[in-house]
């Protein structure tokens, strides 16, 4: 026993009246250890099957994210007591180095502050389908300082949080799985407007993603410089996919425009020339 207590109190290192024992580092890792133990326990009961029944998958991940970055604060806290390091003093002495830090890391925090707005809001969740400057993704995982995201072309894409919490973004999956999607077509003049609007229709039905108890409608949308310009609207649960699933929608438009000789016209530009009358 004494051996193991001469051992612990070995001191590594002494800078000032600060010094570094092995018991110190024993401490830190068992801290960490702990803390690391209690972080598994806490992710498998938040994380049953039953319990996702309970609670949606991206609300229970925001909450777990909160818990894993408060728990790892108090843990580094402890650590540093542990060294000799009074935490309060540390942060009111280093005040000034911490705001030229801040200063030139000022997007970084912009970006960590973004995170935790969005792990408390949860606006945005895990498998949540995103419109972000055109693009759709798919949220894969919200950290502190960025996101992670799965775009309709398999290509991961590392989101910083300010672009979410500052930007215009689209939630397509936030209130309900299902959305409304509209593809426009336009047709030559004089095409009989209701047969269109038929075939419009039936179109967007034969589509099996296409949600059959909501209503399928067409509409006459304009008269355009060279068509008559209509937009057909449907529901459907497809949202991450609903590029491919538009796609389909319009070969069956552009297969049955074909078989009822219905045009659809190029773009059409009427130039007249006016001479002027030649002098005597």
């Amino acid at each position: 026993m004494e051996l193991l207590h001469k051992f612990l109190e070995f001191e590594l290192l002494s800078i000032g009246k600060y010094n570094l024992k092995v018991i110190g580092l024993v401490i830190a890792f068992l801290i960490i250890m702990i803390t690391r133990i209690i972080l598994w326990a806490i992710k498998k009961s938040m994380f049953r099957k039953r319990n996702l029944e309970r609670y949606n998958e991206g609300n229970t991940y925001s909450l777990y994210q909160i818990i894993k970055y408060t728990l790892w604060v108090i843990a580094v806290g402890f650590i540093l007591e542990t060294f000799g390091v009074k935490v309060t003093l540390l942060i009111a002495g280093s005040a000034a180095l911490l705001v030229g830090i801040g200063l030139g890391l000022q997007q970084t925090f912009n970006d960590i502050i973004s995170g935790i707005i969005l792990l408390s809001e949860r606006s945005i969740r895990i498998s949540d389908v995103l419109q972000i400057d055109g693009d759709i993704v798919k949220i894969q995982e919200i950290g502190l300082r960025t996101s992670k995201g799965l775009n309709t072309d398999d290509i991961s894409i590392i989101i910083p949080n300010s672009l979410i919490t500052t930007n215009k973004v689209i939630n397509w999956s936030h209130q309900t799985n299902l959305n409304r999607f509209r593809i426009d077509v336009g047709v030559s003049y004089g095409s009989d407007v209701e047969f269109v609007i038929k075939i419009l229709e039936e179109s967007a039905r034969e589509h099996p993603e296409v949600n059959d108890e909501k209503t399928v409608e067409a509409r006459l949308k304009n008269f355009g410089n060279s068509s008559l310009d209509f937009q057909i609207l449907f529901y459907s649960s497809t949202i991450f996919g609903s590029d491919r699933m538009k796609s389909d929608i319009r070969r069956i438009i552009n297969l049955k425009f074909q078989q009822n000789n219905i045009t659809i016209p190029f773009p059409q530009m009427d130039v007249h020339i006016k001479s002027s009358p030649k002098e005597d």
